[in-house]
């Protein structure tokens, strides 16, 4: 499993090594995955709020995998905390009961969840929470068109955890090469981080000191109470 420790001394996690610590994270001590989701989705609203606080209205464009669902719950933690016009184009829908769990709670608070991507000029935020760290290979139909919309808008872009189209290890070095301001690394940065020049924010404030050791985990303390730190920028 691939680690790295970066210059400002913060664990960068290889693609294996990310797979591997969901994984242990799964199995001991235990986590289910919509709790993981669930903590997951509180961290990127949490850090979309700090960087953008008074963005109302708000985009988020989730795939088909479990960095979608991490977006559902960032649109549902978003409308709680004041956003009111909150989007979300979800157009592969896993016929799985925790996604459609995860729209019907969007849609119960009356956040439209759409196929079709719209113009992003009319929202102050868009949310790429399209493909994570299990993502390799080119992206296909719909996906392709709507990364190339996301590496053309000009509204400010929060990438999830990795942003998509990048090779979780080598950054932007495929067909599309998205361009987002901030990005919100969970559980720990992944290696394309190092190519990353934005805001950086990572969350997930639950990783067991067992799990953290077995990983060589190195991130400052989490600040108070906070769901999120705010990272040093050290991307080229």
């Amino acid at each position: 499993m691939s680690t790295l420790t970066s210059r400002t001394g913060v664990t960068l996690l290889g693609q294996e090594a990310a797979i591997a610590l969901d994984v242990d994270l799964m199995e001991s001590p235990g986590f289910s995955i919509d709790q993981l989701m669930e903590l997951a989705g509180l961290s990127v609203a949490c850090a979309v709020r700090d960087a953008y606080p008074g963005a109302d209205g708000i985009l988020i464009v989730a795939g088909p995998g479990n960095n979608g669902g991490d977006g559902l719950v960032a649109a549902r933690h978003l409308w709680h905390f004041g956003a009111r016009d909150v989007r979300v184009v979800y157009p592969k829908r896993p016929d799985r009961p925790l996604f459609r769990n995860l729209v019907k709670q969007c849609e119960d608070l009356r956040i439209p969840v759409e196929d079709a991507m719209p113009d992003t000029a009319g929202f102050d935020v868009v949310l790429d929470a399209v493909f994570g760290f299990s993502f390799y290979g080119e992206p296909r139909a719909p996906f392709d068109g709507i990364l190339r919309d996301l590496e053309r808008t000009s509204t400010p872009l929060v990438s999830v955890d990795t942003p998509s189209g990048w090779h979780v290890e080598d950054g932007p070095t495929g067909p599309v090469k998205l361009a987002p301001d901030v990005l919100v690394s969970l559980t720990a940065p992944k290696k394309c981080a190092s190519h990353f020049a934005g805001r950086h924010y990572v969350g997930g404030r639950f990783v067991p000191p067992r799990v953290a050791e077995k990983y060589g985990l190195e991130l400052p303390p989490y600040p108070g109470a906070s769901q999120i730190l705010e990272l040093p920028n050290w991307g080229s």
